[in-house]
């Protein structure tokens, strides 16, 4: 019998819940195979989280966590459209590693599940919009983006994203996120 350290059993069972979500015909998960798939019991997923609802919470704190630290990250070193572009590569790129997650980014995995999950992944789409929209007033102010078009771009960024997100698990998690990205970015950024 292996003893585990206080934490690392829930973050095996967050680890095994985002690897069942990697599952391209992306079937309803139950508390019952996830347990089974790290040889648990399902009271002992629920001495960890209170509901399924947790579960995915868990989830959507590591993407909340990772992508906003990554954009404060990009923030400090780029400016202006150049932050822009960073900000769409490394959203591609943190799907592209995480396709289980993406499929949490885009609500596949969301539905029938609690309605207070998706209304959070509204709001991370927000403040992706949002954090967008500084890059671009940035831009605005250096001359490379008219003020009146800021809003309807960073509109257009998020929808950009949002789009390869759903490609990639619509397809599978064949069609990759980034393949082709760089280019398509100029031209959406294009001055």
């Amino acid at each position: 019998m292996s003893i585990t350290k206080p934490g690392e059993r829930k973050l095996q069972i967050l680890q095994a819940l985002a690897g069942m979500l990697e599952n391209p015909k992306g079937e309803k998960i139950t508390t019952a195979a996830l347990a089974a798939k790290i040889d648990v019991s399902e009271a002992t997923l629920y001495r960890h989280f209170a509901s399924k609802a947790q579960m995915f919470e868990g989830l959507i704190e590591f993407i909340e966590s990772s992508v906003f630290g990554l954009i404060n990250q990009i923030s400090q070193e780029h400016q202006g459209l150049a932050q822009a572009h960073a900000i769409s590569m490394m959203l591609l790129s943190f799907a592209e590693r995480n396709p289980g997650m993406t499929r949490v980014l885009i609500g596949d995995a969301l539905v029938n599940e609690d309605e207070r999950l998706q209304v959070r992944m509204n709001q991370f789409v927000d403040r992706i919009e949002l954090a967008y929209k500084q890059a671009l007033r940035q831009a605005g102010v250096s001359g490379q983006v008219p003020e009146q078009e800021i809003t309807s771009r960073a509109n257009l960024l998020v929808s950009y994203v949002l789009g390869r997100w759903q490609r990639f698990a619509k397809t599978g998690f064949k069609a990759l996120p980034v393949d082709g990205a760089s280019a398509q970015l100029a031209v959406l950024l294009a001055a």
